[in-house]
């Protein structure tokens, strides 16, 4: 697992009084990465396992549609972003290695050790020898050169990000011309009514979930606020625009509750 600063993670400190959001808190932007830990470094060991119960395991159909787009092929190089536990490296190189060729690679990057922690302890007796790489660091300023990768993805992690223009932005850069950038992230519920039955759910249900399952309701109080200050699906695929990525594409997952969003660094 490769790392760099005194905190343990690569993250510029800016020491502004610039503010943004911690779910509903407003928090200056120094603050919001450590703020960011502390709630996966909480929830890490449980993580997956709430993810089933949170969603009735339909987050797992979402991220096969992530992969089916994606489409990875052998020999490709992939980044994928918060992606500490390994869920979408796992799935990517299963997909990759079903097809003849050379060997793929994914680099999993996270901001959280104990998320990296919990992903190498799943990844033990799996069958990717030399196909994947850990790295403790800061999507906002990530630690590769120029043109290192043919695909970015990153899933339900973008919205935790304390400056996601900036991540997006570092996301083109990292990517090779012709690369691919693809997340998927909680979004706006597109079908009348349905919001209502999600929010009551999310704020109901879920910090309860997180108490019993996880000990730690305030962590996922702060998960179900986070979805609601990330941008609905038009802004945020014009800000991957904004990032220079062209071709950009989403599609809704099960009415808007979450979408995927694709670009192209043409």
């Amino acid at each position: 697992m490769a790392n760099d600063g005194p905190a343990g993670y690569l993250y510029t400190m800016s020491s502004t009084n610039k503010r943004t959001h911690f779910g509903y808190r407003d928090v200056t932007e120094d603050e919001k990465p450590e703020l960011v830990q502390g709630v996966f470094s909480s929830v890490a060991n449980r993580y997956d396992i709430m993810n089933d119960l949170m969603s009735g395991g339909v987050h797992r159909i979402w991220k096969a549609a992530m992969i089916d787009w994606l489409a990875p092929r052998p020999g490709m190089r992939m980044l994928d972003v918060a992606g500490g536990t390994g869920d979408i490296a796992f799935r990517i190189l299963d997909r990759a290695n079903d097809k003849p060729g050379d060997p793929s690679h994914v680099t999993i990057l996270d901001l959280t050790e104990g998320m990296l922690r919990a992903g190498l302890e799943r990844a033990e007796g799996k069958a990717f020898d030399g196909q994947l790489a850990w790295v403790n660091g800061d999507a906002m300023a990530l630690p590769f050169p120029d043109n290192s990768f043919d695909a970015y993805t990153i899933a339900f992690g973008i919205r935790n990000v304390t400056r996601v223009q900036d991540a997006l932005s570092e996301a083109f850069r990292v990517l090779r011309p012709g690369g691919r950038f693809l997340c998927l992230e909680f979004s706006a519920v597109t079908v009348a009514g349905m919001d209502k039955i999600y929010d009551a759910y999310s704020f109901n249900v879920i910090p309860r979930l997180g108490q019993m399952v996880a000990n730690d309701r305030d962590s996922y109080q702060y998960l179900v606020e986070s979805i609601r200050q990330f941008p609905e699906q038009e802004r945020f695929a014009q800000m991957i625009r904004e990032a220079g990525f062209g071709q950009v594409k989403y599609r809704n997952m099960t009415g808007g509750v979450a979408a995927l969003h694709s670009g192209w660094k043409l």
